[in-house]
């Protein structure tokens, strides 16, 4: 019995239901379909073996084979191993010089240059000026510059450098005007210190802003961001007012890599050197103890004191790992370069200004170590490798198809010299091979010797037992297909 419709309400009418089947009507969209996750396409990752059996499937042997000399007319068998001798000397001596080229490039052996350091002033509304209606407006301008030495000029390069550098550089006077130019602009006067600070010498009637300390530090960059352009600069200028001669000081602090020490008189004693770097330190000991034979016969750790390292380390016997952090106390921080000046602001100083002129050291990489990095990171040595080992894939390639030649010449020449018994051989040869697979083979059977090598392998002068042979199996076994078979 249906219910009673209740009144003011209409049935909804009955949804309509497509087959799958059925064609869908224009403007139809169909419901999105969540594909599970089990269906999502992957990328094939390669597998980690799948270079390793490229590179065991290509040949590697470039000796041409036993005896080949006899079946080919003319030299080249002889020029051959010539050259394969030559390219031997040749690469010995590449990877010997490519080691030295390393091991100069992991040393920090600094070299010294002469820089030359002008101290000179002017002035400017002082009284003598004809400034009198204005007696507190005189000022004076302080610069201080500083450039590296050419190397015609600087005393410190020896003579054989000289030489080279002019071998290296031959076209011209121009190129060494370029050439001390682009040292200048690659190391300037900033490059070499952390700090430089002037200091006044306070007289009494001075004004307190008058003998303010000028004060510059070398910013420090952050490790990945590059050295922005124009922070260096070959010059510092101050001005200040004043009206009488000032006593000044510039303290230039040094920025070197790695840091030099200044070492205390006992340890200076055993190094025979006032300043030297952490690294040195430890080596120069190290070199000390091998001397002097001062390491134990059972443990060669243990470090024997003498009188001079019982000075520095106030013990008989040191373990060789504490000596670096043991030498601390006898280290401290090198002074900073200190360099008197006068500003003379007077008439008579003024009528010929002749600056201060000061030579000091600083220490700047090797030249030759920035070559030698250019050299072994030049995008045409890389190449040239990759060309070479495609030459050799080439030749090895050659090599082997000139052993399989040669087998096959070994194999028709035996048959040549005596068909009947070379086929009766075979012949049992491949019995032997059909009753080794079938599981019903005795050693020595088929009328063979079975104490030696049987005739599928060519006897002991037979091509088949050499190491070409059994590389090439090796080839075989290497590829997936057998190790897929193997597997099964």
């Amino acid at each position: 019995m249906q219910a009673p419709m209740q009144q003011g309400f209409r049935p909804m009418p009955p949804t309509a239901h497509r087959s799958p089947a059925a064609p869908r009507r224009p403007g139809m969209h169909a419901p999105i379909q969540q594909m599970p996750p089990q269906q999502y396409m992957t990328r094939p990752m390669p597998h980690p073996n799948d270079a390793a059996l490229r590179r065991s499937r290509k040949p590697t042997d470039k000796n041409l084979p036993e005896g080949i000399e006899d079946v080919i007319i003319g030299e080249g068998v002889q020029q051959y191993k010539n050259l394969r001798d030559l390219e031997k000397r040749l690469d010995a001596a590449v990877i010997r010089k490519r080691l030295d080229i390393q091991d100069s490039m992991t040393k920090t052996v600094k070299k010294y240059r002469t820089m030359r350091i002008w101290i000179t002033n002017t002035v400017e509304n002082q009284p003598w000026q004809g400034s009198g209606n204005n007696p507190g407006s005189g000022r004076y301008k302080v610069r201080i510059e500083g450039r590296l030495l050419d190397d015609e000029t600087d005393p410190t390069v020896p003579d054989e450098e000289e030489k080279a550098e002019d071998a290296m550089d031959h076209d011209g006077e121009g190129d060494k005007a370029t050439k001390s130019d682009s040292k200048n602009s690659t190391q300037r006067f900033s490059h070499f210190f952390k700090a430089i600070n002037v200091d006044f010498d306070k007289p009494v009637t001075a004004i307190p802003e008058e003998v303010k300390p000028v004060n510059w530090s070398k910013a420090v960059p952050h490790p990945n961001t590059p050295t922005p352009p124009g922070t260096e600069f070959d010059s510092l200028q101050f001005s200040r007012a004043s009206q009488e001669n000032l006593n000044i000081t510039v303290s230039l602090v040094r920025d070197e890599v790695p840091e030099r020490y200044k070492l205390s008189k006992e340890l200076a004693e055993v190094l025979d050197v006032e300043e030297e770097t952490r690294s040195g330190i430890v080596l120069g000991i190290w070199d000390y103890i091998r001397a002097m034979d001062l390491q134990e016969d059972e443990e060669k750790r243990q470090v024997r004191c003498d009188h001079r390292l019982r000075s520095i380390f106030g013990r008989e016997q040191m373990f060789f790992p504490q000596i670096p952090e043991s030498v601390g106390p006898h280290t401290s921080p090198m002074e900073p370069i200190k360099l008197p000046y006068t500003i003379r602001v007077d008439e008579e100083f003024n009528a010929d200004p002749t600056p201060t002129i000061y030579d000091i050291q600083v220490a700047v990489e090797d030249p030759l170590r920035t070559k030698m990095m250019a050299l072994t990171q030049n995008p045409a040595y890389t190449a040239g490798l990759r060309q070479i080992s495609s030459f050799d894939d080439q030749i090895a390639l050659i090599v082997q198809a000139l052993t399989h030649s040669r087998a096959r010449h070994s194999f028709y020449t035996a048959l040549s010299k005596d068909p009947v018994s070379f086929v009766r051989r075979w012949i049992n040869s491949q019995r032997r091979d059909l009753e080794t697979i079938v599981g019903e083979a005795t050693r020595g059977g088929g009328g063979e010797d079975g104490s030696g090598p049987e005739f599928r392998f060519g006897g002991l002068d037979g091509p088949w037992d050499s190491e070409v042979a059994k590389e090439a199996v090796r080839y075989m076994l290497a590829r997936p297909e057998a190790q897929a078979a193997a597997a099964r």
